[in-house]
């Protein structure tokens, strides 16, 4: 992590903003030396396909260009139904082996033409002396959508050196902050206007990772509904901001009938987690993401579940000054950075 490394910008291309961090070292961790965030119009990026190229292209144009961050290697990130994470088993082999093998392998897990996918692994454990069987990671992405968030990074001068999962990078973010107690299991959840990444980790490794089609415009999209507002309108109230004919007591009913339904779609993917891999129990949940800030999500969160909920805070050990950057507190942006620090945090080349 402390190498001599290039670094990179972390772009995180999200459906209601794209957001850049740009990392040195500091010590024994990191300080921001460059950061920004460029809201793009809401049909821009539509269940993490890019509808509107050029408006992508020019939002990251004047990102660089507000931020003036002159690195020109970026990582980014993909989520959503055109990526497959799996964690398989295998027979212990080596990697060279595994290396031949992989594309076979994987056509039994994955969903889409294997012709059509962009295919990683890495492996996470292998049996004592190098007989039985191996767990092995597998990680797929249809080609199309890499192609489509690296040509809008390529449109605006840059070179894109990485293309990693939303739910891994927070994950970065997470192991740079936090120090895991050994044996705890931490559901890391994303919660962004479009989705919500969910990755279950303990011990440095992934036991699980889901992604819920069900975001923030959820919220904004059923207080436009019931209350006959504009988008705008609707998503100025969701925050709590002051909206013209709108009360506070008319928006909340909604949000908590929202919130009900996002839990019971994360409580079907715990199930699901709690089912297939061994283990019946979350120790903690540290929540990021813009829909993090939705009234009484995290109090719903930790009733529903009996576990501690917090916020994960991408700036526990990362340096930020945050007035530099143009924001009166750093709490004003933590909870949209997660996935960019944790984009930043990689190097090219990396896996």
């Amino acid at each position: 992590m402390f190498g001599r490394h290039k670094p990179v910008v972390g772009l995180d291309i999200g459906s209601s903003a794209v957001k850049a961090v740009e990392l040195r070292p500091a010590g024994r961790t990191f300080k921001v030396v460059g950061f920004g965030i460029e809201p793009i119009p809401g049909d821009t990026i539509v269940d993490g396909a890019i509808i509107d190229a050029a408006a992508v292209t020019g939002a990251i144009d004047r990102l660089f260009e507000t931020t003036r961050i002159k690195t020109r290697e970026v990582v980014s990130s993909l989520s959503g139904n055109s990526v497959i994470v799996k964690k398989i088993t295998l027979p212990v082999m080596s990697e060279a082996e595994l290396s031949e093998s992989i594309q076979w392998e994987a056509e039994q897990y994955i969903p889409f033409d294997i012709q059509d996918v962009n295919l990683d692994y890495q492996i996470l454990s292998t049996s004592p002396g190098g007989k039985g069987n191996m767990d092995v990671l597998l990680v797929a992405a249809k080609k199309d959508k890499i192609t489509d968030y690296t040509d809008v990074i390529r449109q605006s001068g840059r070179t894109p050196v990485v293309v990693d999962v939303d739910g891994f990078a927070v994950q970065n973010v997470y192991e740079a902050n936090y120090d895991a107690e050994p044996g705890a299991v931490v559901a890391l959840l994303n919660a962004g206007a479009s989705g919500v990444n969910m990755n279950i980790v303990s011990g440095g490794q992934s036991l699980f990772t889901r992604d819920i089609s069900m975001g923030g415009n959820a919220f904004t999209e059923a207080i436009q509904k019931e209350l006959g507002l504009s988008f705008d309108r609707a998503e100025r109230a969701k925050k709590g901001e002051a909206v013209d004919g709108v009360e506070a007591a008319d928006v909340g009913p909604i949000l908590r009938t929202v919130t009900e339904n996002l839990l019971l779609e994360i409580q079907k993917t715990l199930d699901f987690f709690k089912a297939t891999a061994g283990s019946d129990r979350i120790d903690r949940v540290l929540v990021s993401g813009g829909t993090s800030r939705v009234d009484g999500l995290l109090e719903r969160l930790a009733d529903r579940f009996g576990a501690p909920v917090d916020l994960l805070d991408p700036f526990r050990r990362i340096e930020i000054d945050a007035p530099r950057f143009g924001f009166d507190r750093v709490e004003d942006v933590a909870s949209t950075s997660a996935v960019a620090v944790g984009l930043a945090l990689r190097r090219a080349g990396d896996r």
